[in-house]
């Protein structure tokens, strides 16, 4: 059975407090013990009612509650991990000089666990100098910066400032406790050893269009691409996603390049690799597309019993960035086969990464409720020579990290 971690989450001040609810309630069902810390200012924006429902527990908000069991040490102790979400400019600013004034920050100082943040603010105050200097401060100590997106703000505002989807910041939340050691390794020698690097990734599967209606596709979702770019940005790397037809939201902070077809990707995936130091093609591309695409909706009065549809080869993407690597470029492939003996399916990605020409491939099964689609994944990674360098099986995250640790 899972041992419960134990998440704190720091909640502040803004009108983006109510999405907090949302990720309060992602770790509850997660399996994870749950604590919320509230400014006073955030439970004018949600209900302390709310937040212990959810959180099914007590909402700690005063420094001096608590004083006979040193809550305001005691909470920050027993954290596995902080989350703070919505994190103002004001909260931001009070986190870089170390301010401890109210018990969230009491609770952030008195713990090592590794800290995640996600702002939310007008894109004025995002922009403010001294904001980009407490973020940048923040980041050197190893602070997880999640976003902020560009939309929508408070009244008629856009712009930057906007807080992540809870969805997003969880998963990097889970990408960054996935990656701490069990020996207590320090969160920024875990988390952020990528800083810098700039890492290339393709997610999703690409639709052959057969005419303006219908398409020939696949039932890859694009889950564990986007799992290995929120993996890789929460270890610091800068990261492009060149993403074909996805049914998860990506980080705002990743740049995404939209694709549809195979072609498509061969051109992005292409352009992209001239300046990424590592390369992961994660994508389900197809291998055909019709020859001719219709330009009206092709109807069955008109075909009659059977359609024959004419298939041309598409480029094979992995093979051709493998061909034109540069000196020190790292590239990882992906191979998704439906078969189910081990033995067979290891002797079909040993074929496979002989062909591709990549530096590791990993190799995971793929079928009804296995792979495709999934939250879970399990695959086993081997390098040029068909040796067996690495096996992981879990989340799409867990998955992910075990991915890039091929990254030297």
């Amino acid at each position: 059975m899972k041992t419960p971690r134990t998440i704190v989450v720091g909640i502040t001040g803004g009108i983006a407090a109510y999405k907090a609810v949302n990720i309060v309630r992602a770790f509850v069902l997660n399996g994870d013990s749950v604590h919320v810390v509230a400014t006073a200012a955030a439970l004018r924006f949600v209900g302390k009612p709310t937040l212990e429902a959810i959180s099914r527990n007590p909402v700690h908000t005063d420094l001096y509650e608590g004083v006979a069991e040193v809550r305001h040490v005691a909470i920050g102790q027993s954290a596995d991990l902080i989350i703070v979400a919505p994190a103002t400019a004001n909260s931001i600013a009070k986190l870089a000089v170390g301010l401890a004034d109210d018990l969230l920050g009491n609770t952030i100082l008195a713990s090592t666990a590794p800290l995640v943040i996600a702002p939310a603010m007008h894109t004025e105050m995002w922009n403010n100098a001294a904001t980009v200097a407490n973020v940048a401060t923040l980041r050197s100590r190893g602070v997880t910066i999640v976003g902020p997106g560009v939309g929508r703000l408070t009244g008629t505002d856009t712009g930057a400032g906007r807080m992540e989807d809870p969805e997003t910041i969880v998963a990097m939340a889970l990408a960054v406790l996935d990656r701490l050691q069990p020996g207590g390794e320090s969160a920024v020698s875990a988390v952020h050893d990528l800083t810098g690097r700039r890492v290339l990734i393709s997610a999703g599967g690409t639709r052959e269009p057969l005419d303006p209606v219908r398409f020939l596709g696949n039932r890859s979702s694009g889950k564990q691409g986007v799992a290995l770019a929120q993996a890789a940005l929460a270890r610091g790397a800068q990261v492009t996603l060149v993403a074909a037809n996805l049914e998860v939201p990506v980080p705002t902070s990743v740049t995404t390049v939209r694709v549809t077809s195979a072609v498509e990707m061969h051109e992005a995936m292409t352009l992209a690799a001239e300046s990424a130091e590592v390369i992961i093609m994660a994508a389900a591309v197809a291998d055909y597309r019709p020859k001719t695409v219709q330009v009206g909706k092709i109807k069955k009065e008109d075909v009659g019993d059977t359609l024959t549809l004419e298939l041309v080869k598409n480029p094979d993407i992995l093979a051709s960035l493998s061909a034109a690597r540069r000196r020190g470029q790292l590239i990882i492939g992906f191979a998704a086969e439906t078969e189910t003996d081990a033995d067979r399916l290891l002797t079909l990605g040993r074929a496979k990464i002989s062909r591709k020409g990549c530096d590791y491939l990993v190799v995971n099964r793929v079928g009804p409720g296995v792979g495709f689609g999934t939250e879970r994944n399990t695959v086993t990674v081997l390098d040029r020579d068909g040796v067996i360098v690495n096996e992981a099986s879990g989340s799409k995250v867990s998955v992910a990290n075990c991915i890039l640790d091929l990254i030297g």
